[in-house]
C-alpha cells in the first residue's frame, strides 16, 4: 500500500499559521553630566606662559572621563596673549568618541549674562564632534579677548566660573520603552516623617537642654543599635523620658529629621555652613557628624562627610582632618590626608595646621606617610611635574581649595 506524501503549506497560503510579529528599537541619545570648574586667582595665573593650561579635576560622562582646560595666555602663538582660551578634554582611553559639548562662563553679577558656547539644541550640519584618543580636545582658542574679561562681570574676587557639559553620544536597541509602567518615587520617608511631626503614639520623650522632643521608640531602634540597646537590652525598657546632656536641641532635631525620613534638611546645612561660624568644628554638619558616630547612624555619618568634603579648603583641611579622625570618618579622613599633602607648603602656613600640631600629634606622622604615598605616586606614574615637598619652597594659595603646579 503506497503512502500519500504530505506537502509544506506555501507562506502564502491562507491556512497557514500566524506568527506574532517581533519589534525593536535602535535608540540613539546622549548620557549627559555637568562639572563646575572655578578658577581662583586668575591673575596669579597670567603670565604662565602661551599653550601653558590650569586644568580642572577629571570628572565622568558616559564612561569616560573628561576634564577642562584654561589658557590664561591663550593656546595660540599666533594670538600673542590677546585672548583666553578653553578646552573639553578627552582625559580617559577612547576612541571615536562622539559627544556634544556645552561651555558656559559665569556672569557674576546676577544679571545672567553668561557666555554660552553650546552644540545642545540646535541643529548639527556635521553631527556630533569626535574625538579619536586620549587628549582630544573640544574648544575655542580665542574664547574672549582677555582685556575684555578683566573688566567684565564674568571676573570677580580675582575669580572665574567656568560650566561645562558633555553629552556623550550612545546607541542601543530598546525594547522595554515600548510598553512602560512608571513606578512613583518611595514616600516611606514622608510618612514616617508625619509620624515624628504629629507625635502619634510615641513613648518616649528626650529633655535635651530644656528642650521636649516625643519619639517612638520602636522606629529608633530600628534605625540605630545604640537606641536599641538602650530601650530593649538593660533596665531602660520602661523609660518614657531621656536627658540628653552633650548635645544641642537643633542637632538632636536634624537627626531625628534623619532618623524618620532618611534625608537631611539641606537648606539648614547650607545656611550652616555660609553663616560666620569660627571654625568648621562649630557647624551644624560636624556636630550632626558626631552624633552619628555616637549613635551608629553609618548613612548619616557618610552623608555629612560628603558634605564635609566639599567644603574642604587650605585653611579647613587640618580642622576638618581632626574631626574626621575623632569621629572615626574614614572615608573623610583619606580625602583631608590627600589633599593636604598635595597642597603642603600652604597647609603648613595656615592657622589649622598650628591646631593640629597642638592638638592632634599622631595625626602628623599619617600626614608625613600620605606625603611619601603621593611621592611614590609621581615619581612612578608621571602625572604631575613637579615634588610635592617641592611645595615647601615656592608655596601656593593659602585660600584656594586645591594648589596644583601645571606645564
Amino acid at each position: 500500500m503506497s503512502e500519500t506524501p504530505t506537502l509544506a503549506t506555501p507562506p502564502g497560503d491562507s491556512k497557514s499559521p500566524l506568527v506574532s510579529p517581533t519589534s525593536s528599537r535602535s535608540v540613539t541619545e546622549t548620557v549627559n553630566g555637568s562639572h563646575k570648574f572655578v578658577i581662583q586667582g586668575y591673575s596669579l595665573a597670567k603670565g604662565m606662559g602661551i599653550g601653558k593650561h590650569i586644568a580642572s579635576d577629571n570628572f565622568t560622562v558616559g564612561g569616560y572621563q573628561w576634564a577642562i582646560y584654561f589658557y590664561p595666555d591663550g593656546k595660540n602663538p599666533e594670538d600673542n596673549s590677546t585672548y583666553v582660551s578653553v578646552f573639553i578634554a578627552l582625559a580617559s582611553e577612547g576612541t571615536d568618541v562622539r559627544a556634544l559639548f556645552e561651555l558656559t562662563l559665569v556672569d557674576q553679577s546676577g544679571k545672567g549674562k553668561h557666555k554660552v558656547h553650546s552644540h545642545f539644541d540646535r541643529s548639527l550640519e556635521s553631527g556630533p564632534y569626535t574625538l579619536k584618543y586620549r587628549g582630544s580636545m573640544w574648544g575655542y582658542k580665542r574664547f574672549f579677548r582677555r582685556a575684555m574679561l578683566e573688566s567684565s562681570d564674568y571676573l570677580k574676587d580675582d575669580c572665574l566660573k567656568i560650566n561645562c557639559t558633555v553629552g556623550v553620544v550612545v546607541s542601543a536597541i530598546d525594547c522595554s520603552r515600548l510598553h512602560s509602567i512608571q513606578v512613583p518615587d518611595s514616600d516611606i520617608g514622608s510618612h514616617f516623617g508625619t509620624l515624628l511631626e504629629n507625635m502619634e503614639g510615641s513613648d518616649v520623650t528626650f529633655d535635651v537642654a530644656g528642650e521636649r522632643f516625643h519619639a517612638h521608640k520602636l522606629v529608633l531602634a530600628a534605625r540605630s543599635v545604640v537606641f536599641r540597646s538602650q530601650f530593649f537590652d538593660t533596665s531602660h525598657d520602661n523609660e518614657e523620658q531621656i536627658v540628653v546632656t552633650d548635645m544641642e536641641p537643633k542637632v538632636f532635631k536634624a537627626m531625628l529629621h534623619f532618623v524618620y525620613r532618611d534625608a537631611l534638611v539641606e537648606d539648614e546645612l547650607v545656611a550652616s555652613s555660609s553663616s560666620s561660624c569660627p571654625s568648621v568644628d562649630d557647624s551644624l554638619t560636624a556636630k550632626l557628624l558626631a552624633a552619628a558616630d555616637r549613635y551608629d547612624l553609618g548613612r548619616l555619618k557618610r552623608m555629612c562627610e560628603s558634605h564635609l568634603c566639599k567644603e574642604i579648603s587650605v585653611n579647613s583641611v587640618s580642622k576638618t582632618l581632626a574631626l574626621a579622625d575623632c569621629y572615626h570618618a574614614a572615608e573623610l579622613k583619606a580625602v583631608c590626608l590627600r589633599f593636604a599633602a598635595e597642597n603642603l607648603a600652604a597647609v603648613m602656613r595656615s592657622d589649622g595646621f598650628e591646631f593640629l600640631k597642638e592638638n592632634c600629634p599622631a595625626l602628623q606622622s599619617e600626614l608625613l606617610k600620605t606625603v611619601a604615598g603621593c611621592e611614590e605616586d609621581c615619581s612612578s606614574g608621571g602625572g604631575k611635574s613637579r615634588s610635592v615637598w617641592a611645595q615647601l619652597s615656592d608655596g601656593g594659595d593659602t585660600n584656594g581649595r586645591r594648589v596644583r603646579q601645571r606645564t
